[in-house]
């Protein structure tokens, strides 16, 4: 859903995807599949992950406050961020969200879980956050929702048919 949404707002295939707290990078095979000649860059927190398949899965040492510490290359086709940011400090949510605005060229798929979601499954570190609370911070951020999970940069969103903006 997010490659199609990505490439149906780009109007060609995606080149480029940043995956914000990979694990092992479960979406790369994936994406690979779909296209083979992709640009992929993980990024995770996990010195074990890295070191056990960072080199052969693009998978570099990183977190989501500091994502700017890693100097990316932008301008990526998709950003993925999913099941992320309910264990994210508030503060660095805010900095994590403000980088991927501006290294993102077409959609960001970020799966935020609220206060009111019926989440089940490891809650150990969780921070719970209201709805209004994540509309805030995407917002602030300048990132525009425009489907289930998946956010727009400003200058994408004004190209947008008025009627998909509302």
């Amino acid at each position: 859903m997010a490659v199609s949404i990505a490439e149906f707002l780009l109007a060609r295939p995606i080149r480029s995807v940043l995956d914000v707290g990979c694990g092992e990078a479960p979406w790369r095979p994936v994406l690979k599949r779909l296209r083979p000649d992709v640009r992929y860059v993980g990024v995770d927190s996990s010195e074990y992950v890295v070191r056990r398949y960072g080199k052969r899965r693009g998978i570099r040492l990183g977190t989501v406050g500091r994502l700017s510490a890693l100097e990316l290359r932008g301008d990526f086709d998709l950003i993925v961020c999913a099941d992320v940011l309910q264990y994210v400090e508030r503060d660095d949510v805010a900095r994590g969200l403000r980088e991927m605005r501006r290294l993102l060229r077409g959609v960001a798929y970020i799966e935020a879980f609220t206060t009111a979601d019926s989440m089940e499954g490891d809650r150990d570190g969780w921070h719970d956050r209201s709805a209004a609370t994540y509309v805030a911070l995407f917002r602030k951020a300048g990132l525009h929702p425009c489907g289930p999970h998946c956010y727009l940069h400003p200058a994408a969103f004004s190209d947008l048919n008025s009627f998909d903006k509302l």
